[in-house]
């Protein structure tokens, strides 16, 4: 005997997204995302963060990670460098070095998880490596990737 078990399907399209698990959507976003805890533990990366870095998840990990951002890190007790980097990183230029040793230029976004006290920092990364090449160092910064004032 075969039972079904799918939920019963929504009745609006915005119900539908509600469904949706959280990570599925990560996983299929086209922007570079990464979440790290408090301690510095690299929680996930998305396919699209890897293929920006040229390392697959299984060589992603916390020490991997560490050696990839070039981030100004600021001592914190009770918080990791790379998680607090992360977070004081918004909107600023960051350097990740690719597994082919290439820099990869690219502007980190806010945190999502916008509490001082989330365990997590989920952020995205804008590549601006083409940019950069084919403007020079002034080129404009998308108005997304900036700190809200």
């Amino acid at each position: 005997m075969v039972v079904e078990r799918r939920r019963p399907a929504p009745d609006t399209s915005l119900g539908y997204l509600w469904q949706l698990p959280a990570m599925i959507l990560l996983d299929r976003l086209p922007s570079p995302m990464v979440a790290v805890h408090v301690d510095g533990t690299l929680v996930y990366a998305n396919p699209a963060f890897e293929q920006l870095v040229g390392w697959d998840r299984s060589e992603l990990d916390a020490e991997t990670f560490e050696k990839l951002p070039a981030l100004a890190t600021t001592e914190s007790a009770d918080r990791s460098p790379l998680y607090t980097a992360l977070r004081e990183s918004a909107g600023h230029l960051v350097d990740l070095v690719h597994s082919d040793g290439s820099l990869v230029r690219t502007i980190v976004s806010t945190s999502v998880l916008l509490r001082q006290d989330d365990p997590l920092a989920l952020v995205t990364f804008y590549d601006l490596t083409d940019q950069l090449w084919a403007n020079g160092p002034d080129a404009a910064i998308p108005p997304a990737f900036l700190e809200p004032k």
